[in-house]
């Protein structure tokens, strides 16, 4: 079967091989950043570590940095593959160097000696792994119709997280689970943390796996109208480039720019929920590091079953009500985990903050392609792709300032809900798209 898409026929095996390299990213995205290798450098390598500042500070700082990284470089580096008709290279290369950084993340051992090398191998496969999802998500359009993009978004979403759902459990069964010194039915040794660094070695070998089908099913997106400026630019005349792309879009379609903003506002919010969520359930909510291995496969099915019903939803309402519903839902259940304590309420919030992350994302995905002028879809989906990603220091560092200011990891939960509501409040001056039946509710 074969529906006729944009450009050319694609076909179901094309939107499943799309899909499979979501179900591999959740080797880095579940397994090293949210609930394993972070949880481990901070509640392990970091534990003993001398100072006045905490292991958990300095994570929420080094990915803030790698997110300023990933804002000088994701733009550029997507005008560059678009023009130039090289967007699996692209992603063929950025997806192979954080399969790198992630076996590294071997070495690093259970010593606060080591916290640097696993702080910056994880800043730097942060790096590499978002901005790779810059050709990645700009072939949304290849592999779906105006008809259904929204459930092809929403189930790309859905393999990232079932994705994460196979691979936690094969980790926890398999690696974590137990007391003493050998866990899991493979009776792996805790002795310098080697369970946990064995599980990075597997999540690097499922995330390369996982990424090749894309790269042989979806073919390169063909250069019919290259910007020749674009394609000619060296890496710092890019910049001139993109700023003259920027200007012309503030100059004929508005709303497209303050949707860029909006989003980028709220999908930094929505990664910080997964990033740090993990880590607050086991430092502030008394779960234990084993355990929320658990939580995270409850955490992935909720978001998946979200972003599969959301899809639906945005194909008949439109999406900025699936978007305005979830973002005030999440700011809901973060002011709650503020003033709750104990194992049970964190499942049961963190549970719901998770349950509205997967239709944001899906939904913010599909927003900007129903408001793309006709004849301009390929350029602007490319540049909310690029551009997506630009605020994404926000989240990390006010996380790490609140649990500074504070001295209380709990706090670093107000840096996650404010990002959320100023992405919120930049989103409601949007126009939802002509046609959107659930403007009026959402405006």
């Amino acid at each position: 079967m074969v529906v006729v898409g944009a450009p050319g026929v694609v076909t179901k095996k094309q939107v499943l091989a799309w899909g499979f390299w979501d179900w591999g990213g959740a080797a880095f995205q579940a397994v090293i950043l949210t609930f394993v290798f972070s949880v481990y450098l901070t509640d392990s390598v970091g534990a003993d570590l001398p100072g006045g500042v905490s292991a958990t500070s300095w994570l929420g700082w080094s990915l803030g940095i790698a997110g300023v990284l990933v804002a000088v470089l994701a733009p550029v580096s997507g005008q560059r593959s678009d023009a130039r008709g090289r967007r699996k290279r692209l992603l063929f290369v950025l997806s192979t160097a954080t399969v790198v950084c992630m076996a590294a993340l071997f070495f690093v051992k259970d010593d606060y000696h080591y916290l640097w090398l696993g702080l910056i191998l994880l800043s730097v496969a942060s790096v590499l792994f978002e901005v790779a999802q810059v050709p990645y998500t700009a072939m949304l359009r290849q592999v779906s119709t105006p008809d259904n993009l929204g459930r092809v978004s929403g189930f790309g979403w859905a393999m990232g997280y079932f994705g994460g759902i196979v691979l936690l459990l094969m980790c926890y069964f398999g690696f974590i689970a137990g007391d003493g010194d050998q866990r899991g039915l493979l009776g792996i040794t805790t002795e310098g943390g080697l369970n946990i660094r064995l599980v990075a070695l597997l999540a690097a070998v499922w995330f390369l796996v996982f990424s090749l089908p894309v790269l042989f099913a979806v073919p390169e997106l063909p250069v019919t109208d290259p910007d020749a400026a674009a394609a000619r630019a060296g890496y710092l005349e890019s910049y001139r480039v993109l700023w003259r792309d920027v200007s012309e879009l503030w100059r004929t379609d508005r709303r497209t720019v303050w949707f860029l903003v909006a989003s980028a506002l709220f999908r930094d919010g929505l990664a910080g929920v997964f990033t740090f969520g993990a880590v607050l359930a086991v430092t502030v909510y008394g779960i234990s590091s084993a355990d929320v291995l658990l939580f995270g496969v409850a955490a992935n099915v909720v978001a998946a079953l979200g972003a599969v019903v959301a899809g639906r939803v945005d194909d008949v309402l439109g999406p900025k009500l699936v978007i305005v519903v979830s973002l005030v839902s999440m700011i809901v259940a973060g002011l709650v985990l503020l003033a709750v304590s104990g194992p049970l309420m964190f499942w049961i919030f963190g549970l719901i903050l998770c349950l509205f992350v997967g239709p944001a994302q899906s939904a913010s995905r599909t927003f900007l392609t129903r408001i793309v002028p006709p004849g301009r879809e390929g350029q602007m989906f490319g540049l909310y792709a690029t551009t997506g990603r630009a605020v994404s220091f926000l989240a990390p560092s006010l996380f790490g300032l609140f649990v500074f200011l504070f001295d209380a990891d709990r706090a670093g939960i107000i840096g996650i809900v404010l990002v959320l509501a100023a992405g919120l409040l930049a989103l409601l001056r949007v126009a939802a798209p002509e046609g959107d039946r659930g403007r009026d509710a959402a405006a």
